[in-house]
């Protein structure tokens, strides 16, 4: 699905159509989660646990690159 990126005041924003926010299963004023894959960006609904789990992960991340490196060999 192609979509188009729009001016909103001095920011930019992607306008969603209905059928997207169908199979998101969202609608106006609902939260969406960016989560950057290896294949791109991934579109989700916000949930509070995923949000806190993933700051603790960036927290490690940027803590301890030196573990991290070790467990990926």
């Amino acid at each position: 699905m192609k979509l188009k990126i729009t001016a909103v005041g001095n920011s930019a924003g992607v306008i969603l159509p209905k059928e997207l926010l169908a199979r998101l299963r969202v609608e106006k004023g609902d939260e969406l989660y960016a989560i950057e894959t290896p294949d791109g960006i991934r579109l989700t609904v916000y949930d509070s646990a995923l949000a806190a789990q993933m700051a603790v992960a960036e927290q490690v991340m940027r803590e301890d690159r030196q573990v991290l490196h070790q467990l990926a060999q």
